[in-house]
């Protein structure tokens, strides 16, 4: 028997092989250990009711049916498919169904990340940029629609930079992945965006006597992917769902994912920043393109904590082919092998972690889950409820008519800057204006909010209730529904 012949019984797979399914397999199984982590935002709670509310009806909701400030304003709901499929989960499973769900497409983004950047770098650096993604990743990895999509963006994106590494066509394959991206989230302008790099790096690269071939090629597939962000039951509505959240301008301030990073303490995002200017200073060059892409993705970052997903899950596919090049990339072992041992194996590691986490008796915090103060207080028959604006998401989910949630398209910027404003005492004479304004009959809002003190004070409010998660006060003289 050769030594080949031994080396390839005693090693049935390669690193190439092995490496995307050890690390889904990995994040799937940590983040289901952390599960409780998934189901900590508001957002939870109303994206299954607003999925419910649509297989209820059948259609898809043109105006606001769940609050009762902005009721039957114009309101559409640009992630209606994640949200379907999130209420249809939901319905099978429970909350730990609806755990599984997007902790399974998290760890298939993470496994695609993986295997696109072995395409040019080692496992050991491919490894590397994949902790530091998940990292970065972590703080907005939540059971919302925008996690059903990544790997739709790494696959996309991952396409867009395989032209530019090798100066081949356009990926028109990729074109119904826009579809699909485009009814799970209302961040489909991103993908149209990241055309752009390509047709840059494709400009550069040829020179000036060659731009009209490359804008002749790439051209029809712009214009495809635009037509294909647009198949959505609203048309290209939910193409400028950016645009009108960013619209909401100062009230964003208020809004703690839409903040721009904390640097008052050192954290994950703040040590892998200084870790990527120190390898800059140690001679890590990149070209033209690259370096503004990654730029823009640490400038979205920066401006807003949320997109730290973005700079994480994109950034390492714009940078595999230069470091590969500058660091090696993978051998021919690495680039080589698969077994279907190895596969069978993933699957029954996947099949055992899901069973245990099906399981298990989770469900969403219960700071954002005032269950106890609505049904103490009968706030369902109390007349209108002013809310605390993390208290939103599980009213609607109660089927209680909200005064603010996590909608800020709908509610827009003045609505919920003057929301907080009046809850934060900024403006004492515009909060009380506000319970006449709407005709308040109670108030559900967080024990540390500075409107409880000062409820507690006015004469015509009393405090039914109080816990930990939530404290209601009630008119006195408001009329029972």
């Amino acid at each position: 028997m050769s030594e080949q012949v031994v080396h390839s019984e005693v090693q049935p797979f390669s690193a190439r092989a092995a490496l995307p399914w050890l690390v889904s397999l990995g994040v799937y199984a940590v983040v289901l250990i952390l599960g409780q982590r998934l189901l900590n935002d508001p957002d939870s709670y109303s994206h299954i009711e607003v999925g419910r509310w649509i297989m209820a009806h059948g259609a898809l909701p043109a105006s606001d049916p769940f609050s009762f400030s902005m009721h039957g304003a114009p309101w559409i709901t640009f992630e209606w498919l994640s949200e379907i499929v999130y209420a249809g989960v939901y319905a099978l499973a429970g909350w730990p169904g609806v755990l599984v769900v997007a902790a399974a497409a998290i760890a298939l983004a993470f496994g695609l990340l993986t295997f696109f950047l072995l395409r040019e770098l080692s496992p050991a650096l491919t490894l590397l940029m994949v902790i530091a993604a998940v990292i970065l990743s972590a703080p907005h990895m939540l059971a919302r629609p925008h996690v059903l999509v990544l790997p739709v963006m790494v696959t996309w994106a991952a396409a867009l930079v395989r032209c530019m590494d090798r100066g081949g066509p356009p990926p028109y394959w990729a074109l119904p992945l826009l579809v699909l991206w485009a009814n799970l989230h209302g961040s489909v302008v991103l993908a149209l965006g990241l055309i752009g790099p390509a047709v840059l790096e494709a400009l550069l690269r040829e020179g000036r006597s060659g731009w009209s071939h490359v804008l002749l090629r790439w051209l029809p597939f712009t214009a495809l992917a635009l037509a294909a962000s647009c198949l959505t039951p609203y048309g290209p509505e939910p193409l400028l769902m950016p645009l009108t959240t960013l619209g909401l301008g100062p009230a964003l301030a208020w809004i703690s994912e839409w903040r721009p990073q904390d640097f008052s303490r050192i954290g994950g995002f703040e040590l892998l920043l200084l870790a990527g200017i120190f390898a800059l200073s140690r001679g890590v060059t990149l070209p033209l393109v690259r370096a503004l892409v990654v730029i823009g993705l640490l400038h979205f970052a920066l401006a807003q904590i949320r997109n730290a997903d973005l700079l994480a899950m994109l950034a390492p596919l714009y940078l595999a082919a230069p470091l590969g090049r500058m660091f090696g990339g993978p051998t021919g072992d690495d680039a080589a092998g698969s077994s279907r041992g190895l596969t069978l194996a993933a699957f029954a590691g996947l099949i055992a972690v899901s069973g245990a986490a099906l399981a298990r008796d989770i469900r969403p915090a219960p700071i954002i889950t005032p269950q106890a103060a609505i049904a103490q207080a009968d706030l369902a028959k109390a007349g209108p409820v002013l809310n605390d604006y993390s208290f939103g998401g599980y009213l609607i989910f109660a089927g209680i008519p909200t005064f603010i949630d996590g909608r800020g398209e709908l509610y827009g910027g003045p609505f919920i800057d003057r929301y907080n404003r009046a809850v934060a005492l900024v403006d004492l004479g515009d909060f009380l204006k506000l319970l006449d304004e709407y005709k308040i009959g109670a108030t559900l809002l967080a024990p540390r909010t500075p409107a409880v003190a000062m409820l507690d004070r006015l004469p015509q409010w009393q405090r039914v209730y109080s816990d930990d998660v939530a404290v209601v006060h009630k008119r006195r003289d408001a009329p029972q529904r």
